[in-house]
């Protein structure tokens, strides 16, 4: 297999854009790429960036209804048209002239790296742009018109995938995707979030497991407010590591919504940049242990869009590039720089939030396998447990033990 990384970028991608008011700001793609640029990742051998087309009917057609690919079509040539029952025109989705075009360009490029990777064209792909896992088939919602993630699935099946693993640690449940393949065994989708009792799209709970045949194949783990480093990748390494693991995917497919920050305006939970990388690290890591590398990961949620955003993607992507960055490195002065004339602001000083002289590495502080122990009056180790309990008897697992 090569080892190329995939990386989808062109300045055209910022076209998706709700307005100056919206949260979903095209900017932080752009100080993504800069602060990529400033680390000298882009410039790492074997990094292949690139931008996509727009993708055609047919294959927006293999996850969403042409109805409704003919609506979001009305209303980008006529934001006037506005569709609000397909969730066109709503707060969350403002229309938008272009708004066809610059959606189906991200699920194009998704699919695109869905292709690389599964011919082995490239070892791993990233897609900043993309992890659109609210839009429905037939409605937009939450932020995303067209589906780019469920795109990307289902073309590895078509193109032979027989098991396709999906880990979405975006604060908002992947719902989505869940519901384009809540009925298909073939694929396992795992989903870390705030609980749908106190954040949208207020579903994802643990009996959320799949549909009749596919029992199993969906996990969902509802955590609690303020859910702090710790306890969120502990409760990723007891759920979607051994789910991943007992599920045997040909590849690995991942959303990196960095909305869980504590910094994050529109939800609860408090994990940091340093966490966030140490997911990316983890998945990474699985998908050379699981599917012989086969990994594409995507973007999603984010809406601190200079303190957190640009940050935790380009860790997401130096480590793609099997070039990761320490936390502890101090962020470019030049991206500073920029940040503070382009937006009268300070920006972070380092890659991380827990400082210098803090522990780094494969094991960090925070790491207490599931097999030690649970605690029952803690609030996250009872969401893991009612997760395992859910779905770990479906996949030959042991809830408790595993």
């Amino acid at each position: 297999m090569t080892s190329s990384t995939r990386v989808v970028w062109d300045p055209v991608f910022t076209a998706y854009d709700f307005g100056p008011d919206h949260p979903m700001s095209p900017m932080r793609l752009e100080l993504t790429v800069r602060l990529l640029r400033e680390l000298g990742v882009l410039d790492r051998p074997g990094l292949d960036v690139r931008g996509s087309g727009v993708a055609d009917d047919a294959l927006l057609h293999t996850v969403h209804l042409p109805e409704y690919v003919e609506a979001v079509r009305r209303v980008s040539e006529d934001p006037r048209r506005v569709d609000v029952e397909r969730g066109l025109g709503t707060e969350d989705d403002p229309a938008f002239a272009g708004m066809h075009e610059a959606s189906a360009r991200i699920l194009a490029a998704s699919v695109e790296c869905a292709e690389e990777v599964w011919r082995g064209d490239a070892a791993h792909a990233v897609n900043f742009t993309g992890g659109l896992h609210h839009a429905m088939a037939g409605r937009a919602s939450g932020f995303c018109v067209y589906n780019d993630v469920a795109a990307a699935i289902r073309r590895l099946l078509d193109a032979g995938a027989r098991r396709v693993a999906y880990v979405d640690v975006d604060v908002h449940h992947g719902d989505g995707v869940q519901a384009a393949f809540w009925d298909d065994p073939r694929v396992l989708t795992v989903s870390l979030h705030q609980s749908g009792r106190t954040l949208f799209p207020g579903t994802g709970f643990p009996d959320e497991v799949g549909g009749p045949g596919a029992e199993g194949s969906a996990a969902n783990v509802a955590l609690p407010p303020g859910t702090r480093d710790a306890a969120w990748l502990r409760a990723l390494h007891a759920v979607a590591h051994p789910l991943v693991r007992a599920f045997e995917p040909d590849v690995l497919v991942t959303q990196h919504g960095c909305d869980s920050h504590q910094l994050d305006p529109l939800a609860d939970l408090a994990v940091s940049v340093d966490a966030q990388r140490a997911a990316a690290d983890s998945l990474h890591e699985l998908a050379h242990e699981v599917c012989d590398g086969r990994w594409l990961a995507t973007g999603g949620g984010g809406y601190a869009v200079v303190d957190v955003v640009p940050r935790t993607w380009s860790h997401v992507v130096a480590v793609a590039a099997h070039a990761p960055i320490r936390p502890s490195t101090p962020v470019p002065e030049p991206w500073r720089d920029h940040v503070r004339r382009t937006y009268r602001r300070e920006a972070p000083l380092l890659m991380g939030d827990a400082g210098p002289g803090e522990p780094e590495g494969d094991r960090p502080p925070w790491y207490r396998p599931w097999s030690s122990g649970h605690d029952p009056e803690d609030a996250v180790d009872r969401a893991v447990l009612a997760t395992r309990s859910a779905v770990f008897p479906a996949q030959g697992l042991d809830p408790w033990f595993d």
